[in-house]
């Protein structure tokens, strides 16, 4: 990549630089926002000490596991996140077979150090999901977790939950579907920038893994388009296009496990539908915009698939537009403890997420019962805190944005690229 091209990337562009006023007033914004939406910030003594404790002697650790875990640190695996990153707590790994695609997607194994009795589970019960706001971050679990043993980082063993998953090579369905914990050992570390260009380049390191697994996401993708999946950002990049779907596909399995091989209750995502005369309001109103048409061909039963085929052929200019008319008459998805109901925007008749416990508490409580078959006894409690959390949590990060827009930032910028504060000369 040329040095003009660089300069377009995120990495290339460098962070946005404030001053030391300026940098004060984002602070007590903050602090304002924290307390209006009961965000804390930090984590008492017994949690952070908890927490170093268990990310000492880690090889050993590790050592004492392998006789309980499958050993799959010969098999070819990396992350891919974005480069600002400081934890990689999910990973890849791929192989085609005569019949098959086989998905590996390994998940931090939090619930390894993060359990019930913990202080950190605790802690984690009460924060319930990490809050981001441009260039800062509160986190649901201790840095010193994230950044150390539940971070997988290249060349050194971790400890994972392996979603590990057959599909058939023509319908994409599951074949089979086996959860289990594993020790990992990931071959590299790749921003999104960097795995694109890993697709473009026969001769890199990773270029036959990173093809096998887009042509899988890209084929998930379309067919979850086609199947009435709402996909309101169609322009992605190739790899975000695999993460998502891979991340996706993971969670998708893990709550086929629990719902219908088990039938245990879990912290399952519900989204319930707008309705039809939501849904019309929302296509009139994309229909009214300057250089939109909804075609004519997606007139039919499923407002999302006429969304998803004008979101196709919209000017840039009018994208954003479009998503807000169909967010505005989407009702609030929650965490419930059955999936009656469903995904609506996604399309699936049961969801749950999985795959991140490091900054959400129902992967990490699904961990859980996935590996325990131990659903707590307070789960719908748990359910409808993590819920008002994240709600609580978006609205904040919602002021912040608007706030920072106010002082003249760009907040798409910040987040991106990160603040430094400059001093004057």
């Amino acid at each position: 990549m040329s040095d003009q091209a660089a300069a377009g990337t995120t990495e290339g562009q460098g962070p946005v630089e404030i001053d030391e006023e300026l940098a004060r007033h984002l602070e007590n914004k903050r602090e304002e926002l924290f307390e209006k939406f009961g965000i804390h910030e930090e984590f008492p003594d017994e949690v952070l000490d908890e927490a170093e404790a268990r990310t000492e002697d880690v090889k050993s650790e590790i050592d004492d596991e392998l006789d309980d875990r499958r050993d799959l640190r010969d098999l070819t695996t990396w992350t891919t996140d974005p480069v600002d990153a400081r934890d990689f707590d999910d990973a890849l790994s791929i192989e085609k077979g005569e019949e098959e695609f086989v998905l590996w997607v390994h998940i931090a194994d939090v619930t390894h150090y993060v359990h019930p009795e913990s202080e950190m589970w605790a802690e984690a019960v009460e924060r319930a999901n990490t809050v981001y706001l441009p260039d800062h971050t509160v986190h649901m679990l201790p840095a010193t977790l994230a950044e150390t043993v539940c971070s997988l980082v290249p060349d050194e063993d971790r400890l994972a939950h392996t979603v590990e998953m057959h599909l058939d090579r023509e319908t994409l369905s599951f074949e089979s579907i086996d959860i289990y914990k594993s020790v990992i050992r990931s071959d590299e570390r790749l921003t999104y920038t960097q795995a694109e260009r890993r697709l473009d380049d026969p001769e890199s390191a990773l270029h036959e893994e990173s093809s096998l697994v887009f042509e899988l996401a890209d084929r998930l993708h379309e067919q979850r388009k086609e199947d009435g999946s709402l996909v309101l950002n169609p322009r992605r990049d190739r790899a975000h296009t695999i993460i998502e779907e891979c991340m996706l596909k993971a969670n998708k399995a893990v709550t086929h496990e629990l719902m219908w091989d088990r039938g245990v209750e879990a912290m399952y995502r519900v989204h319930p539908q707008p309705s039809p005369d939501q849904w019309d309001d929302a296509l009139q109103e994309i229909q009214e915009l300057d250089g939109v048409s909804i075609p004519g061909d997606a007139w039919g039963d499923d407002p999302r698939i006429a969304v998803n085929a004008t979101l196709e052929e919209a000017p840039e200019r009018q994208l954003g537009k479009i998503q807000y008319a169909v967010m505005k008459v989407m009702p609030r998805a929650r965490y419930m403890n059955d999936p009656f109901g469903g995904h609506h925007a996604l399309n699936f008749d049961i969801y749950g997420h999985f795959t991140s416990p490091i900054r959400r508490l129902s992967d990490l409580v699904n961990h859980w019962i996935v590996h325990a078959n131990d659903v707590p006894e307070n789960l719908l409690q748990l359910c409808d805190h993590a819920s008002d959390q994240q709600q609580a949590g978006e609205k904040c990060e919602r002021e912040y944005k608007q706030f920072l827009e106010e002082v003249g930032l760009d907040a798409d910028a910040v987040n991106n690229r990160g603040i430094e504060v400059v001093g004057e000369d």
